[in-house]
């Protein structure tokens, strides 16, 4: 069991990995007793990815039921009840819930009869309950996975990141800040975190192929580091354009027009009060 918790964080309840797999488990034997149930895949963290789990993580699932038996699942979560009393629940989905246990635990999950898993993309998940008889190859997609993150050229990458900020600052001139900081502190540091790998090298770590951010800090601890310096908030959008150009122009070709015009809009700006 992996469980840490940090006297400074007051207010804030970590819960033990061993209890979000017992919660799983009980989730697991309500399904059981709900009578309309196959199957119950952990995905994530909780699936194939037992080795990352942590206090933070939460529980993301998929429940597989009976032929005309899924809008009854969706329409009442007494099974998920029957786990724990739940304090807060919303349909985020036409197919699932994001939810949050009394005692803290969150989860995000989605309800599917058999005949529908082969049109949605997922990635393998694990078995953590099924019915006597249901194959074990219903925690495998049968559907392609979401396409991953395409490998863009150097070229269209750093070009993106330095109209980003181009066009941020122009809206920051006109007063758009927060249009701005999208811009900036967002499109262009999205560009930046894909730049990453021609950079530095990658360390070891579960790498989603569909998002870029994740586990960022960990495979790329040295730019990690400066990411503070490219996003530095509501009323610094200049200073984290600068910081963003000089980390581009330290690493890239960085083409001389666009730079001055980049340059002439930082001088020009508005500076915050």
């Amino acid at each position: 069991m992996r469980y840490t918790r940090d006297n400074s964080l007051r207010g804030v309840s970590l819960i033990p990995t061993h209890r979000l797999l017992t919660r799983l488990d009980a989730i697991g034997r309500a399904l059981e007793q709900s009578g309309h149930a196959l199957a119950l895949i952990g995905l994530g963290s909780v699936g194939q990815e037992l080795d990352r789990l942590d206090e933070y993580s939460d529980l993301d699932f998929f429940v597989v039921v009976e032929p005309g038996c899924k809008r009854a699942y969706l329409d009442h979560l007494n099974w998920l009840n029957a786990a724990g009393p739940l304090a807060y629940s919303f349909r985020n989905t036409p197919d699932g819930y994001k939810a949050l246990f009394a005692d803290g635990i969150f989860c995000e999950f989605a309800v599917f009869e058999e005949s529908e898993l082969r049109f949605i993309p997922y990635a393998p998940g694990r078995i953590v309950w099924k019915r006597p008889g249901v194959d074990d190859a219903l925690a495998a997609p049968p559907a392609p996975g979401p396409a991953p993150l395409p490998e863009r050229s150097l070229e269209w990458l750093i070009g993106e990141a330095l109209t980003n900020l181009y066009v941020g600052l122009s809206r920051h001139r006109r007063g758009e800040k927060l249009s701005a900081l999208r811009f900036i502190q967002v499109y262009a540091v999205d560009r930046v975190v894909e730049l990453a790998r021609r950079i530095e090298p990658e360390r070891p770590a579960h790498r989603d192929p569909f998002v870029g951010e994740r586990r960022f800090e960990q495979r790329f601890a040295t730019l990690a580091g400066q990411l503070p310096d490219f996003m530095q908030g509501y009323d610094r959008n200049v200073e984290s354009a600068r910081a963003i150009l000089a980390f581009l122009s330290r690493h890239f070709s960085v083409n001389p027009a666009m730079k001055r015009a980049i340059l002439a809009l930082c001088e020009d700006a508005p500076q915050p009060v």
